[in-house]
């Protein structure tokens, strides 16, 4: 297929994933959670990336808050 000189994109839409679209982060973890999940994604057959994002999103969508509790010295 050849390409043309110029296009027409007057009738376009939106694309409507655009909004899901991933952003790129640094996160600094430590060894251990990192290499937990790069067990866990390998036995599951999946980037540990794709795993802490499905996990996180997950956390988000179920509205769940980490509890502490620091120890009194």
């Amino acid at each position: 297929m050849k390409m043309r000189k110029e296009y027409d994109f007057s009738n376009a839409q939106k694309n409507p994933y655009a909004g899901r679209l991933k952003r790129q982060v640094i996160l600094r973890m430590d060894e251990g959670t990192v290499g937990y999940f790069k067990r866990l994604a390998e036995e599951m057959g999946i980037p540990y990336q794709t795993l802490i994002n499905l996990y996180l999103r997950d956390c988000a969508a179920a509205h769940k808050k980490l509890s502490l509790r620091w120890k009194q010295a």
